[in-house]
């Protein structure tokens, strides 16, 4: 038996023309081998007329797909069978006008966007640089360009000289102009109705009271420079609410998800998103968590790992991206999950949670919340009866160093009662006893 069918091993009984579509399929994926003459367990069955097929199968590849193949003569006891190497292919390659692609261990005929991204990736042009017909600098909105280069000025990180050129120069510094033309992401960036040219360019955010009861809801249009002024002040000024302390005389707003890491999360959305799925950045705002949606494609050799941990930076709209860097909005080295792992650690709030797909990601941003509340929420989950896990709590909070008896007498429950749900918190982790049963005192976890 041969190697086991993979994604880049395939079987056959007999040579079909229409093997050339495998073929080409291994050619705009990872390259491969399609052993002729063997049965679907790799079992080598033979295969007739095997000369004339080392002769024919090779002029067809050239013929029809125009590539070269290696096409070898293998014999297994006393039988013989064709192995046909296919090499990976820099350059679209096309059965009579389809595109064929291998994945895992199917053949997919790419059409739609899927075809417009493979062409893109094959030709080394990313989706952002292609240029666009019939827009000007002069239909681009100076107000962009403002905001843009009062961020450049915070940031540093770009020559004065270019900062205070012409939107033109600006532009170029930039590259996002080809031959004149404007890119994509010159479009993007800085005109004022990019919706017009793609559909879906914009962030809609929403208040739930649960999951199907939606409370309010914004849309932010225009530039994606100016989505980016206005989105985070939105959330925190309409959405969210302040817990209002004093230190002193001086008023201090803490809110229940740090400002930096929900700030990192929508530029980082904005910049990677994947505008050709014409589907909006979507912001969902509950009481206690937030969710932050956006179509993206991640590179195709990476891992849900080399998201999360330390990895270089391989932006899908590296001019998008670029400029957002220029401004200060986002890291250019990888580093924007590590920034809002920071961020939420630092302000006392639970880890983000993604969840990622090959094409979208999801974080979920969970509130800041005291230890008492959440113990009285994951006790009150469990009990059976809500007020006595309630009052025993609240007792512990006030006088953390009382018995078990004496807590019983003060909420006036049999000392039994007050046992049972005790050990029962103690088991779950919500409560512990620190120091003797005498000089010790009740720690709520």
């Amino acid at each position: 038996m041969l190697v086991s069918e993979s994604q880049n091993v395939e079987w056959k009984e007999s040579w079909r023309d229409e093997y050339l579509k495998w073929i080409c399929g291994f050619a705009n994926a990872q390259g491969g081998k399609i052993y002729i003459g063997t049965n679907d367990d790799g079992t080598v069955i033979g295969v007739q007329d095997s000369k004339k097929l080392m002769e024919d199968i090779p002029n067809k590849v050239r013929d029809v797909l125009g590539i070269i193949v290696d096409v070898n003569l293998l014999s297994k006891d006393g039988k013989d069978y064709i192995e046909i190497c296919v090499n990976s292919n820099s350059y679209p390659v096309n059965y009579k006008g389809e595109y064929h692609y291998r994945s895992g261990s199917t053949k997919q005929q790419l059409k739609g966007q899927a075809l417009n991204q493979f062409l893109l990736q094959k030709t080394g042009i990313t989706w952002d640089s292609v240029p666009i017909q019939g827009v000007t600098i002069q239909d681009l909105r100076n107000d962009s360009f403002d905001i843009f280069r009062e961020q450049a000025v915070c940031s540093k990180r770009m020559d004065k000289k270019d900062i205070d050129a012409t939107n033109e120069q600006l532009l170029d510094s930039l590259n996002l102009l080809e031959n004149n033309h404007l890119k994509r992401a010159a479009i993007l960036l800085f005109h004022h109705n990019p919706e017009k040219w793609i559909p879906g360019a914009y962030i809609k955010i929403g208040y739930f009271e649960s999951d199907s009861e939606l409370r309010y809801q914004d849309e932010i249009h225009g530039s994606l420079i100016s989505q980016a002024d206005k989105v985070v002040d939105l959330i925190f000024t309409k959405y969210l609410k302040a817990d209002i302390s004093y230190q002193g005389v001086t008023r201090v707003e803490t809110y229940p998800f740090p400002k930096e890491a929900i700030r990192e999360a929508v530029f980082n959305a904005i910049a990677h998103k994947f505008y050709g799925a014409l589907i909006p950045i979507q912001i969902s705002v509950y009481a206690d968590r937030i969710y932050i949606a956006n179509d993206c494609i991640f590179p195709e050799d990476w891992t849900i790992n080399d998201l999360m941990g330390k990895h270089r930076s391989r932006p899908y709209n590296p001019l998008i991206a670029n400029t957002f860097f220029r401004a200060g909005f986002i890291e250019a080295w990888g580093r924007g999950i590590e920034k809002i792992k920071d961020s939420c650690k630092e302000a006392g709030n639970p880890m983000p949670e993604y969840t990622i797909k090959r094409e979208d990601i999801m974080v979920m941003f969970k509130s800041l919340v005291s230890s008492t509340d959440q113990a009285t929420d994951r006790a009150t989950n469990q009990a059976n009866d809500n007020s006595v896990v309630t009052r025993i709590l609240k007792v512990i909070q006030e006088e953390p160093s009382l018995s078990q008896k004496k807590i019983a007498a003060v909420i006036g429950e049999k000392y039994s009662t007050v046992k049972y749900y005790m050990e029962s918190m103690k088991k779950t982790g919500i409560i512990k006893r620190e120091g003797s049963s005498q000089k010790g005192k009740w720690i709520i976890l």
